[in-house]
């Protein structure tokens, strides 16, 4: 490799919008948030897990520190509020899974179609019967996949968990008439990968869509979804992992501005299916679905950002092997 190269100045992500001058949520004095964990009583006499009884003082309430967010993290969906960027759309933040989507001029619509079907090959990997499973997404953000899971795949409760307060506020402000409507099916609530708000083995399947790539590290969020886990739960997550070493990482900081900032982190697909493997889940299977994701996405940003733009060289790095997408499968031993 060629001697090191100064990363570009820090761009924002996919073509943000200006910032507001109004006082943004993330700018309020943040009081200490409470986790709020509701148990569904009576799914456990057939499910065979432990959420028939009422939670402990210490399930109830458990005090998270803010200034565990990354600075990056809390601006880009804080202020920034990156589901308003152009290159997203429909209040979704993730790349999309394209299959079956004509890309000659896509759409703003096929854009939001492109997100819902990253969702959809994500939860059509939970067993049936659906009706019956207690799930959680990690790193739910708008609320909205959370929302599709129960109205589209009617599985028992659906969790939405995110690390930034502002987004929690949103996905409760977005989908009220949801919550609303199944108030004790649907809900969101403030917590961390490392350390999810539910007791030990209460849930039957925890997913992640596109989050995974801000963690700081993966070992946390394995370990805590094994905790969280049934015995035969399942784990299902995508996101874009890295090539492993050092060179990979410095050549990722120099096409991405979202890697040279820290707002995402250069994680080895190995190094997260490895940490599975030690926390106590079993057939582990990965699977990837870049040819999905990548040139789909870089042909609707054709028309969304300029041609210079640091987002059009995600197709770049996905080319030369730096990164790829990929659906990550486990269940609970």
């Amino acid at each position: 490799m060629a001697a090191p190269v100064e990363p570009p100045p820090v761009a924002r992500r996919a073509s943000e919008p200006p910032r507001n001058t109004a006082a943004p949520l993330s700018h309020r004095p943040h009081r200490p948030f409470t986790y709020r964990v509701r148990t569904i009583t009576g799914l456990g006499t057939y499910l065979g897990a432990s959420d028939a009884r009422a939670p402990t003082e210490q399930e109830i309430q458990r005090p998270m520190d803010h200034n565990r967010i990354p600075p990056t993290v809390r601006r880009t969906y804080g202020v920034d509020d990156l589901s308003t960027a152009p290159s997203f759309a429909g209040g979704f933040i993730n790349f999309g899974y394209w299959q079956g989507i004509d890309l000659t001029a896509p759409t703003s619509e096929d854009r939001v179609r492109s997100q819902e079907q990253l969702y959809r090959r994500v939860l059509r990997d939970f067993p049936e019967p659906r009706e019956r499973l207690r799930l959680a997404e990690v790193g739910c953000g708008r609320g909205l996949g959370t929302a599709l899971a129960l109205r589209e795949f009617r599985f028992a409760t659906v969790t939405g968990v995110d690390i930034h307060p502002d987004q929690v506020e949103r996905a409760r402000a977005v989908n009220a008439r949801a919550l609303a409507t199944y108030p004790d099916r649907l809900a969101y609530t403030l917590g961390s990968a490392d350390e999810l708000p539910f007791p030990d083995a209460s849930l039957d399947g925890v997913y992640s869509v596109e989050a995974a790539q801000h963690f700081r590290e993966l070992t946390g969020f394995a370990r805590e979804s094994a905790r969280v886990l049934r015995p035969g739960g399942r784990l299902v997550v995508t996101t874009f992992f890295t090539a492993p070493g050092p060179d990979a990482t410095e050549r990722l900081k120099i096409l991405l501005a979202g890697f040279a900032d820290g707002l995402d982190v250069a994680h080895p697909l190995t190094g997260f299916t490895d940490d599975l493997s030690a926390s106590g889940f079993a057939d582990v299977a990965t699977e990837s679905i870049g040819t999905h994701v990548w040139p789909g996405l870089d042909r609707y940003l054709t028309d969304t950002v300029p041609t210079a733009h640091w987002t059009r060289n995600f197709l770049t790095a996905w080319r030369d092997g730096l990164l790829d997408y990929h659906v990550v499968t486990a269940v609970r031993l």
